[in-house]
């Protein structure tokens, strides 16, 4: 199995300098950096440490996503952020449980003791109202419905629908915002009854760079989501 660590990146050379180092090569088939038009050396650094970017054209984490995925040369991908929120020690260990069998394995802060150091009282309640709710309205069994670090097969953002405009336009209309994919991404997998696990993750404070929340935007446009994925989708599992 050949495994992608895909990389959104804005403005991030400094958790870079400090996180890329540490992770062991040997596992991935690829690293690719999809980068949102850094202005701080971002992309000239990712360069020059020997790694594979990609500028995306239009605004938008889910962009980065769509524009780029045609370029994941791995059956499977981890999302990962580079700015220290995530555990580079913990690659190899998603790797391991989802070649047991799993569509996706999540990184969970929220698992078997597993904490986050990043969480504010706002986020900490946000990430908690939102993984309850895609439990009770999808099925899930979410302990961590929202963060990036993950690992799935690659297809599923195709068979998801996730790659679709009209997945998030709606919304992003609405609340005059550009989303992201991870929310939609649980929602789909529970309503599909694919086969999902988690294993505790810490996360750690960011390093440097700014926290790109827009928290009262997003919490709405991510909550109407939830909501109308009740009734608006529905597709048969290939």
């Amino acid at each position: 199995m050949k495994v992608t660590l895909f990389i959104p990146v804005l403005n991030e050379a400094e958790g870079i300098r400090l996180i890329m180092p540490q992770i062991k090569k040997e596992s991935l088939e690829q690293i690719l950096f999809v980068d949102g038009n850094s202005t701080d050396g971002t992309v000239e650094l990712v360069k020059s440490m020997g790694y594979e970017v990609y500028i995306q054209k239009e605004k938008g984490l889910r962009n980065a996503y769509k524009e780029a995925w045609p370029l994941i040369r791995g059956d499977a991908v981890i999302t990962f952020s580079p700015d220290g929120n995530c555990l580079t020690q913990d690659i190899p260990k998603l790797i391991s449980k989802f070649k047991e069998g799993y569509d996706m394995v999540i990184a969970s802060r929220y698992y078997q003791g597993a904490k986050s150091e990043d969480d504010d009282l706002l986020t900490s309640f946000g990430n908690w109202l939102f993984t309850k709710s895609i439990n009770f309205f999808h099925g899930g069994h979410y302990t961590d419905a929202m963060t990036i670090y993950r690992i799935y097969r690659k297809n599923l953002f195709y068979e998801l629908d996730l790659d679709k405009d009209e997945t998030y336009l709606p919304y992003e209309k609405i609340f005059h915002t550009h989303i992201g994919v991870e929310p939609i991404l649980s929602i789909r997998a529970a309503k599909m009854k694919l086969k999902i696990a988690d294993i505790p993750s810490d996360e750690p404070k960011r390093i440097g760079g700014q926290r790109k929340l827009q928290v009262l935007r997003w919490g709405a446009a991510y909550y109407s989501q939830i909501l109308c994925e009740i009734f608006c989708w529905r597709k048969k599992r290939k």
